[in-house]
């Protein structure tokens, strides 16, 4: 029996993983800071919200540009479906981050309001999904003749 194996590591570089915590932490960060703008009306936590989605934006932007380069790299390999699949949520979560900069932009309630609110859950989910897809590991399979 031969025992094909495929690498052992992850998709993300020690340092790609380092910031792709940021977006993530960010993002979540946002979705809470509007979720306490919804329950006081403190015109803060609508600001915090607001800078917390421009850094993920800030942070997100690294993460895809090294994401492209990675997904170069890997073509044709046994990861180049994850890395084009985790790719494609980067790039959606920054997306819909830039939408949702634009609704914090607004003026007072309507900055965070529903669809501020959805759109900070969309912008979190993808940074935690993509994080998961970049960080599975991959794990040693059989092959028979």
């Amino acid at each position: 029996m031969a025992i094909a194996r495929l690498p052992d590591r992850p998709l993300l570089h020690p340092l790609h993983a380092i910031l792709l915590a940021f977006p993530v932490a960010l993002f979540t960060g946002c979705l809470i800071a509007d979720i306490a703008y919804l329950n006081t009306a403190e015109i803060q936590w609508s600001n915090f919200a607001a800078w917390m989605n421009a850094g993920g934006l800030l942070m997100g932007g690294v993460v895809i540009v090294w994401a492209i380069l990675a997904a170069l790299s890997r073509r044709g390999g046994p990861l180049a479906g994850r890395a084009i699949a985790y790719l494609m949520l980067l790039a959606l979560m920054w997306i819909i981050g830039l939408v949702n900069a634009f609704q914090h932009g607004r003026d007072g309630w309507s900055s965070v309001g529903s669809l501020g609110v959805m759109l900070s859950v969309l912008t979190a989910l993808l940074a935690l999904i993509a994080s998961w897809i970049g960080h599975a590991a991959v794990y040693a399979r059989e092959a028979r003749p």
